[in-house]
């Protein structure tokens, strides 16, 4: 993997599992990383910790809750008066809910969170991407968007009943359509964007679930490091900066799900995230 001396770098949701060691990752590999947390006490816990383990001081800790759309603007802004350049943007951080609830722009908070607060952060960072390229997107995605659906007539179960799987499994899969409408739009102007998916990780996004269960499941799953491994080569990597419009698992390029590769449903997405989040 690539040196990444002089590169700034953002990874959401890096106060704890993937996030984190991906942050750890890229700041082992000497870039300047922004962690971006909703939660600021265990933010500069974390940050703490990578400034220990790698000897980098260079580990910078901003709010970030993906679930208000002013915040994320907000954030957006402070971040391009802070820093000249913004070289990868890790859009890591993601929720899992067991029951509907509503983000503080009354949006279902799995899909008002994952695709949305995604979307809105990464358009509202497009103009620095762009004059740092080339630069990097990469989108955190699952294999669970093969399971995924988009429910087109009622995206964020207001009329039917709700389902937390069903709700995360279509997030990811949004997070792919985003994705692959985004590389087109911004091939041009030398920014890459994928998507990957981690593998089954231990980490805290089934936190609303029994502690029995979660304890037994993380008996079977991979450690956040291993986890990180594929947005490290993403987001590092030469193959990150050649290719556009991929899905990765294993930092191998895999054929992502039929619907992900839709462009009509791509658009149609794309155009709806425009009208919800103005």
């Amino acid at each position: 993997m690539s040196s990444l001396e002089g590169k700034i770098c953002i990874v959401t949701g890096s106060n704890t599992g993937i996030g984190k060691e991906t942050a750890r990752g890229l700041a082992q590999r000497g870039a300047t990383v922004v962690m971006a947390c909703r939660d600021t006490t265990k933010g500069e816990a974390a940050r703490a910790d990578i400034v220990q383990t790698t000897g980098r001081s260079d580990v910078a800790l901003m709010k970030l809750d993906l679930g208000d759309l002013s915040q994320v603007r907000s954030f957006a802004r402070e971040f391009s008066e802070r820093f000249a350049r913004l070289d990868v943007l890790v859009n890591n951080a993601g929720v899992w809910t067991t029951s509907r609830s509503t983000t503080k722009d009354g949006f279902e908070t799995t899909f008002g969170t994952n695709q949305l607060g995604t979307f809105v952060l990464t358009n509202e960072l497009l103009p620095v991407l762009k004059k740092s390229a080339p630069s990097r997107v990469v989108v955190l995605s699952s294999a669970l968007h093969y399971r995924g659906k988009m429910e087109w007539d009622d995206l964020q179960y207001e009329k039917r009943s709700f389902s937390g799987p069903a709700a995360y499994n279509q997030s990811k899969l949004a997070n792919v359509l985003f994705a692959n409408a985004l590389a087109r739009r911004v091939e041009k102007d030398g920014i890459t964007v994928n998507s990957v998916h981690p593998g089954v990780v231990a980490t805290e996004l089934a936190r609303d679930y029994p502690k029995f269960l979660v304890k037994i499941f993380h008996l079977f799953l991979l450690t956040p490091e291993q986890g990180a491994a594929c947005s490290l080569h993403v987001a590092t990597s030469d193959e990150g900066a050649k290719v556009t419009g991929k899905y990765f698992e294993k930092s191998k390029q895999k054929t992502a799900a039929k619907e992900a590769l839709d462009e009509a449903a791509q658009e149609r997405l794309w155009t709806l995230s425009e009208k919800l989040t103005g």
